[in-house]
This record gives C-alpha cells, structure tokens and sequence, in this order.
C-alpha cells in the first residue's frame, strides 16, 4: 500500500503478539528517516493531585494495539502518507523536574532539527510547554487545546512550571500565539473566579462547555478554523477534557466534559490545517482499573497523528 515500513498487520498477527509500539509502528533508535515521531513522556512532577500519569504512555502504547491502520471519516492512511514510528520514550528523572523539563525540551527540539513532526503521549500536561519550544522554529505556533481547565495560571503552589502553567509560560515565551489560539470544553470548579482572566486577556478564544453546548458542535469546528487560520498549528488533548465518563483515569477528573464522539468528530473536521505537532496528556492507568483512558487516548493519538501526517504529506506535495 504504500513504500513506508507499515505497523504490523493486526489482520494477520495477533493483536497480543510482540512487543508494544504505538500503534504497532515499528521502533526506530533514531529519526533521520521518520517523518512523523510517536513520542512517550512518562512524567508527571507536575502534578499537584493523583500522581500516575507517569504510567500513561506504557499503557497508551499497549491500548493502541486495538488501533487500525485507516481513519473511517476522513480516510486518511497516515502510514501510507509518510513514515511514522515510535521514537521510544524520552528520558526523564523521577525526581529532577528541571533537569526533566530540559530533557524534554532537548528531545523535541532534535525531532525539530531532523524534520520530524511529534505526536507525543504523557504525562502530566506540563510535558506541552517543552514539546512547544522543541517544535517552536521561529514563527510563533497557533494552538487547539482540548481542556477542562486553562492553564494559565501564573503560579501554582508557588512554582511557575507545572501542568496548570503551561499555557501561559508559552505565551509569554513568544512560542505561542494567543490570538491564534482556542481552548475548548473548559470548566469545573475554579480558585478564585479569575483563572480564565490571562487567556481571554492575552487573546485566546476560550470556549466553556457552557458555550460549547450553546454554539454546537458545527459551530465550534467552524470556531476553531477560523482562529488558527492556515498558520502552523498544535493540538493539545488533555484526557481530562474528556467527560470522566470516557476518562477516569486522569489526574483531575471534572465532571460534564467532552464525549468521544464529539472530540473525533472535531479532530477529523480540522483535517487540513498545517497541524506540526500534537500531543495526548494526563492519562493516569492506576486510576482507571478498566483499561478505558488508555483506550481512548489512543484514539485519540490516532486522530492526531492522522492530522500531522495529512498536513506533513500536503506540505511536502507543494514544495
């Protein structure tokens, strides 16, 4: 089907045969020849709540045995569309935060340098702040952040990088556009009644669920096109922007989120935007006994993949 080394064929070997990659994609040691990295961060020092999801991408990456090869929506192949692999997971240290952070960055960043788009699986959503700066090549990205909450908090138990910073330190690095970029599904109980203020200040387009559910879900596709526009773009999918119905097994769990169905309907809807990075975040295994995070955060994986390698192939069929 294609001249790219393919995953193995579920239809052939059994889907509890080999060792576990991403999407039964094969490993590679090293990212000269892969166009798109499939990228576990197993950290989660970011947490202030339900420490675990250290443990997200180990299980993402069993899970993602179940995935299939082809998108049933937008039939995009991505693994026809380019070369895709598991670049393994990056390194990082239990107890060392910084010097975690540093690594991270220094990961991306080399993917980056190689020409390689990153799909990435954490961890605790501080790991999008050094995916951005890795991805970040001079022009500051648009973002599509799927959410139950901001994080654009200033400071969080007096630290000022942790899962419920990360947006704002982009912004305030210049990496991100704010204008450029759009929250959806945010809500739960807040701190003060102000930690949505830097993001509606700064220019994102925040979309409650309140207003999610007043505009539609049509209309929040349209939303989002017409705010990140054809400028190159990052989607990040915190698990917790799930309903926990979907998602138990995160750090947070905020009660009236997103179904599955509406989060593939409107990834599969952005099919087309210059998507050069993404990421599934905050999925914790030892808080969902049943298996179903994982699961659905690697569908989820999938559906962004699919968006990065259709905007990779069409951006290589211009040049």
């Amino acid at each position: 089907m294609s001249g790219y080394e393919l995953p193995m064929d579920s239809g052939i070997y059994g889907r509890y045969v080999e060792i576990a990659t991403f999407m039964r994609t094969p490993r590679a040691q090293d990212v000269e020849h892969v166009d798109v990295a499939l990228v576990g961060v197993p950290y989660d020092l970011g947490l202030a709540y339900r420490p675990g999801a250290r443990f997200g991408p180990a299980a993402v990456r069993e899970a993602s045995r179940i995935v299939r090869r082809v998108n049933p929506t937008t039939k995009v192949f991505p693994f026809g569309l380019c070369q895709v692999a598991d670049a393994g997971d990056v390194i990082v240290h239990p107890y060392d935060q910084d010097g975690s952070i540093a690594a991270m960055g220094a990961f991306f960043a080399a993917l980056r340098d190689a020409g390689t788009a990153p799909v990435a699986c954490g961890g605790d959503h501080i790991i999008t702040l050094p995916a951005l700066r890795g991805t970040f090549a001079g022009e500051a990205l648009g973002v599509v952040q799927f959410d139950a909450h901001s994080d654009t908090l200033d400071t969080f138990y007096g630290q000022r990088i942790t899962h419920a910073t990360t947006m704002r330190r982009a912004v305030e690095e210049g990496i991100v556009d704010p204008r450029r970029t759009i929250q959806i599904g945010l809500r739960g109980s807040e701190w003060d009644g102000h930690d949505h203020d830097f993001a509606r200040a700064s220019g994102m387009r925040v979309i409650t669920y309140d207003e999610y559910e007043a505009l539609g879900r049509d209309a929040v596709i349209a939303e989002i096109r017409r705010v990140v526009g054809d400028g190159p773009t990052y989607v990040t999918y915190d698990i917790d922007g799930l309903d926990p119905s979907c998602a138990p097994g995160t750090a947070v769990p905020e009660p009236g989120g997103l179904s599955m169905r509406d989060s593939q309907v409107i990834l599969r809807a952005l099919t087309g935007l210059d998507v050069v990075g993404a990421d599934v975040a905050e999925i914790s295994p030892p808080h969902d006994p049943t298996g179903i995070t994982a699961i659905n955060a690697a569908n989820l994986m999938f559906e962004l993949l699919c968006l990065v390698a259709h905007a990779r192939a069409t951006r290589q069929a211009r040049a």
